[in-house]
């Protein structure tokens, strides 16, 4: 099971927040919208580690205890850093599209 938290971010929405891709020395940290999974506004940011797990490639970073170490700056910073996961718009076909 996952370790999840919630952050606020600064225009007031409820995020809830989750580990993944774990590794030695890095880890994604995914903001998932309450609107749902489906809803495109989902974001992440990625975890550098620089403790000494990461000079361990066969070491592995605990996802709760990264979620742990966050305190509410660093997910602020994490949050304002973050990109869209998807993109926001659909490819619509054109007239001038072609066909591969």
């Amino acid at each position: 099971m996952k370790s999840k938290r919630t952050f606020r971010s600064p225009d007031g929405v409820h995020w809830a927040v989750d580990i993944d891709l774990a590794g030695s020395s890095n880890a994604m940290v995914t903001f998932r919208h309450p609107r749902g999974a489906t809803a495109r506004l989902d974001r992440y940011n990625w975890y550098l580690s620089n403790g000494p797990e990461a000079r361990n490639v066969t070491s592995h970073l605990s996802s709760k205890a990264i979620l742990d170490s966050l305190d509410d700056a660093a997910m602020t910073k994490l949050y304002e850093r973050s990109m869209n996961i998807s993109r926001p718009d659909a490819l619509l076909p054109t007239q001038d599209a072609s066909n591969g």
